[in-house]
């Protein structure tokens, strides 16, 4: 399946997830990344899926959450690789769009210097970029990009972007500890977005298992020396340091849409049992997953966290 979801977003609202990218396909390889490390790095553009394909999809899951009377706020393209490697991603925006829902996308911005990848994004409704940091070595340290990138590049492309793109333009800045959380970081990175054109900006820490297990959030006091840095930059800034999305949504195959979206959004616990319990199902769906190495269990900062298996077949 290569849409999932409704998934519940404080940016977004009811979120119709879409997975335009196969697992792991992504430009950068970011020691937070709650999808797993990246397979394949990769800066060139290709086809990876038949838009009408996932067109199709979008659908049928619209027709059945219509009929289960479930909300849909925006079509998010937030697949579990770069989005913006897809060279058809500008027709598929022009295609979900015929639903008449907002359509957004999530990118690492990484290629935001490339005319085609500007006209393709020039047809969302919003894009949600990443920034989280403007220095030259902590980049390569946090996001530890395709060797044939560099950062004064990915920067200028951002600059352009936000000066030519219509629509809104949200940020994301992701904070951690002992790599971008310094108070001249963090300053470098607000005074960079405050000459952005952007709508909001996100600040986050890690709150779900990360790629690298070394990886911590940064510190309660360094989110709120961020929040107040970025607001003297007269930056609309909200702080994301809490996993709140818990009010998942499916309409048919259980298993299959539990996994669809975990590949991108691993679910703790108390998520995972709401959406059983929605579902009149009982945890021994969950066991029987996890017996047959189709989910995972995974624990951080005490809390236990289900996502998909990746090492298990191709179930999406």
């Amino acid at each position: 399946m290569k849409v999932f979801g409704p998934i519940p977003s404080r940016r977004l609202g009811r979120s119709l997830g879409v997975n335009n990218i196969p697992h792991k396909v992504c430009s950068y390889a970011c020691v937070y990344c709650q999808v797993g490390r990246t397979s394949i790095k990769d800066i060139e553009r290709r086809e990876f899926f038949k838009p009408a394909e996932i067109v199709k999809e979008v659908g049928d899951k619209i027709v059945k959450l219509t009929g289960a009377n479930e909300r849909i706020d925006y079509i998010s393209i937030v697949p579990d690789g770069e989005p913006t490697l897809d060279m058809n991603l500008g027709l598929l925006i022009e295609l979900l769009k015929l639903f008449d829902f907002k359509v957004a996308v999530f990118t690492n911005s990484s290629l935001l210097w490339r005319q085609d990848v500007k006209s393709d994004l020039s047809k969302a409704d919003l894009v949600s970029i990443k920034i989280d940091t403007v220095d030259e070595e902590t980049w390569w340290r946090i996001n530890r990009p395709k060797s044939k990138l560099n950062l004064e590049l990915v920067l200028d492309g951002i600059n352009d972007f936000s000066r030519d793109f219509k629509n809104k333009i949200i940020t994301e800045t992701m904070l951690i500890k002992g790599i971008n959380d310094s108070e001249y970081l963090i300053e470098e990175t607000a005074e960079f977005i405050s000459r952005l054109r952007v709508e909001k900006s996100y600040l986050a820490a890690p709150v779900r298992p990360p790629a690298e297990n070394n990886v911590k959030p940064a510190s309660l006091t360094t989110m709120d020396f961020a929040l107040k840095t970025f607001g003297e930059n007269n930056i609309d800034v909200e702080s994301l340091t809490r996993d709140t999305a818990i009010d998942f949504s499916h309409t048919d195959n259980f298993e299959e849409e539990l996994l669809s979206i975990t590949s991108v959004h691993p679910m703790n616990r108390d998520a995972v049992s709401r959406l059983l319990k929605k579902s009149n199902l009982s945890w021994s769906v969950i066991s029987k997953l996890l017996n047959e190495n189709k989910l995972i269990e995974v624990e951080y900062n005490g809390e236990k966290y289900y996502q998909r298996n990746f090492k298990y077949g191709n179930v999406i």
